[in-house]
């Protein structure tokens, strides 16, 4: 069968098929637009891509890479690029729907994208790195282009990644392209707050949707899984408004601290090239017992499917604020709505980032950069908008956040492609 084909087969594995179910659970507020349905559950282009460099001691090496254009009838395709040992077309095909949603949901002018390299970038050397970058660039090039398709960083990629696809795309076209990609440094056309836009993010839709209920971030306890870009900034933020994090996890194990997590700290400890796990501000304690921890906010930050039904089942938070793409399944889900946990879905709750990285494409169109004060207060427009937006649906729908979401970036999506029509 098919590669592409199979993964639209009855039989379909995750994660492809948690965004198909969610797909289907927004089907029947669709209306008319119901008609384009089959359009979201299949991906307009995927591209495999052979990715071979040459090692530092003069052998041949092989990676396999993709990127996937999900929808883009809204606009060009936007979305990360993945360097992870564990990436698979599934999972890129699953991110690519997300950030159609995402982008929708968020009303920005895009679709949804996402690219990935099955490689763990901490066994290549500096060298090795940059080659296999910039060969993954040259072979998904025909896709890119500021107007067409522009990646972004995700896990296992960074600013460097980024200034490494912009040049090799640029040399390719005779000029310096730089809206080719966003997250990229300063120097290169990079925005202000661009790096800390997914966390702050998450922190946003996280007070936002407490506000509704009554509740006030401060002195409320915080627990984070994944300590990288997204778990880190999102686990400051809550600390600076008065908040607890009692509990941390990222690969190196967990760590606990009733009275609070010194978040400064532990990043410092951290970044000198310390295991977390190792931080002498907390206690060490059982990677599934982290899932135990009572708290009012819970942040799932690292790899989707992290929230499995089973941990659902014993979690004990009032929130769960999705800073990771897909870390809660559909089963998860209903687990969590009949325990009355609520659950700001992904393409809300980690929409700073892309949010950001649309404020850097604008900028790097217009030549005009925004300073960080006039970044963070945009982000703030638009996040606390789509929260109010999400969660006034939902209360009128008597729908879940996550379903909410999907009703309002779903109709968008299909609005548009309606009013499109089919060529020829």
């Amino acid at each position: 069968m098919n590669t592409v084909l199979s993964f639209l087969d009855p039989a379909r594995p995750e994660p492809w098929a948690s965004f198909l179910e969610q797909i289907d659970r927004v089907a029947p507020h669709l209306g008319r637009l119901g008609v384009w349905i089959e359009t979201l559950k299949r991906p307009k282009r995927v591209f495999i891509v052979d990715v071979p460099i040459h090692r530092d001691d003069g052998s041949l090496a092989h990676f396999e890479g993709y990127r996937v254009h999900h929808n883009v009838s809204r606009g060009p395709g936007k979305g990360g690029v993945r360097f992870h040992p564990g990436v698979t077309l599934n999972e890129v095909m699953a991110l690519a729907g997300w950030m159609t949603i995402k982008n929708a949901a968020l009303n920005l002018p895009y679709g949804g994208a996402k690219g990935g390299l099955r490689v763990a970038p901490e066994t290549l050397s500096r060298a090795e790195l940059e080659r296999v970058t910039r060969r993954y660039t040259s072979e998904i090039g025909i896709l890119l282009g500021p107007t067409r398709d522009i990646p972004a960083p995700d896990v296992g990629t960074d600013q460097q990644i980024m200034a490494w696809m912009m040049d090799t795309y640029s040399t390719g076209q005779g000029e310096t392209v730089t809206g080719v990609v966003t997250g990229k440094p300063l120097c290169l056309g990079g925005s202000l707050g661009r790096r800390e836009a997914t966390g702050r993010g998450v922190f946003i839709a996280a007070r936002e949707i407490a506000r509704r209920h009554g509740i006030e971030v401060s002195g409320t306890r915080v627990v984070v899984q994944g300590f990288g870009n997204v778990g880190s900034i999102a686990a400051q933020c809550f600390a600076a408004a008065g908040a607890r994090v009692v509990a941390l996890q990222d690969a190196s194990g967990s760590i606990a601290n009733p009275a609070g997590i010194d978040i400064a700290a532990a990043l410092r400890h951290v970044e000198a090239g310390h295991r977390l796990a190792e931080f002498p501000g907390a206690t060490p304690i059982d990677d599934e017992a982290f899932w135990n921890t009572p708290c009012e906010f819970l942040v799932p930050a690292a790899l989707e499917g992290q929230l499995t039904p089973e941990r659902a089942s014993r979690v004990q938070t009032r929130f769960v604020v999705e800073g990771a793409n897909g870390p809660t399944p559909p089963a998860a889900d209903d687990i969590l709505a009949e325990r009355g946990i609520i659950v700001v879905p992904d393409v809300i709750a980690n929409a700073g980032g892309v949010t950001v990285s649309y404020f850097e494409w604008v900028q790097d169109f217009s030549s005009f950069f925004w300073n960080e004060d006039e970044i963070n207060a945009r982000l703030e427009t638009i996040m606390a908008n789509a929260v109010r937006a999400m969660a006034e649906l939902a209360e009128e729908r008597k729908v879940s956040l996550r379903t909410a979401a999907f009703i309002i970036a779903c109709t968008r999506v299909l609005e548009a492609r309606d009013r499109r029509g089919l060529y020829p």
